[in-house]
């Protein structure tokens, strides 16, 4: 009887107590909401409160963007020696709320920016409104979903040749994908290691015609047809690749390739469904900015950072435009007043 009537009382509870909870938050009104962290939110949030906007960053459970799973950084200026992304995130997130800004943990699930002010709801049930707008939620890199491609994630499996190519000197590595992407990344790669190697799943690349030539004339890249990557391999001390198993889709073959780095290059997906038939967007879901500028098609909404960027997708140009976007709020809300 004691149970049941307990269950009655949370029932009742959650029929009429928590509902009036919910819809009597205080709504959290700022001049400038940022929305991500990473180099591109933290950015913004360091200018916008320098410049006394008193901003509100809301990030998820796990801030820092995707500098929180790369392990040494030598490419991001001012560090004359290796330095630590989650370290570097750290850093960012401590000068932000040095400066004043206001960080909250909370998953936005809604957004409403056809009125003013513009408004976001989180899943806590709290509800933010906002003279301008700045999204910084990043896009995320496709991976294969193997265990031991995690595993060995930040320890020679990258998303990113750029930023990791430079360790790889001398030493044979993998690219996985058909893309122009996978295909830039490999020629990218050649700069560094002895030997690339390419492996597709089908039996011809979905690239360019013009970087398809270039890649078959690169005498250090083999193609690696109808395969596709079964296991990472590698070392625990120190942690590292060692090697990968391929299968072929055809024969069902398995075959061991002795690599140092496995790099996926099959795309990535920007963090955008929240501001769909809101903001202008490609077809691959980035947000479209105007020329020369952060600002979307929606005055007083800021796009920063990979959530906008396909193309360089770099820490130190994510957080170039986190510093865009916060002078253009703050001219934009000293235009509105």
């Amino acid at each position: 009887a004691y149970l049941a009537l307990k269950e009655v009382l949370l029932i009742l509870a959650s029929v009429t107590i928590y509902p009036y909870i919910m819809n009597n938050k205080s709504t959290k009104h700022t001049k400038v909401l940022i929305l991500g962290s990473g180099p591109a939110g933290y950015t913004a949030a360091i200018y916008a409160a320098r410049a006394m906007l008193k901003p509100i960053l809301v990030h998820g459970s796990q801030p820092g963007g995707q500098l929180t799973t790369t392990t040494d950084v030598e490419n991001y200026p001012g560090y004359s020696k290796v330095i630590q992304g989650p370290w570097l995130m750290d850093e960012m997130k401590g000068q932000a709320e040095a400066v004043g800004t206001v960080m909250i943990q909370d998953h936005i699930n809604k957004v409403d920016l056809s009125k003013k002010p513009f408004e976001a709801v989180g899943d806590s049930g709290q509800i933010y409104t906002a003279d301008s707008f700045i999204i910084s939620t990043g896009a995320q890199a496709r991976w294969l979903n193997i265990k031991s491609e995690q595993e060995f994630r930040g320890y020679g499996v990258s998303a990113c040749a750029t930023c990791d190519g430079f360790f790889f000197k001398d030493k044979e590595v993998a690219v996985v994908g058909g893309g122009n992407a996978a295909v830039e990344e490999a020629m990218f790669l050649t700069k560094f290691a002895s030997k690339v190697k390419l492996i597709h799943r089908r039996n011809e690349l979905r690239a360019e015609k013009m970087l398809q030539e270039k890649l078959k004339a690169n005498n250090k890249i083999e193609i690696i047809w109808d395969s596709v990557v079964d296991e990472v391999l590698g070392d625990s001390e120190p942690k590292g690749v060692n090697g990968i198993k391929i299968k072929n889709v055809k024969s069902n073959k398995i075959t061991e390739l002795k690599v140092h780095g496995l790099f996926i290059a099959i795309g990535h997906d920007p963090a955008t469904s929240l501001f769909k038939d809101q903001l202008k967007m490609d077809k691959e879901g980035y947000l479209i900015t105007k020329p020369d500028s952060t600002e979307t098609n929606v005055p007083g909404v800021f796009a920063a950072g990979d959530v906008k960027d396909k193309i360089f997708r770099q820490a130190v140009t994510a957080a170039g435009m986190g510093c865009m976007s916060a002078l253009e709020a703050e001219k934009f809300i000293s235009k509105s007043n």
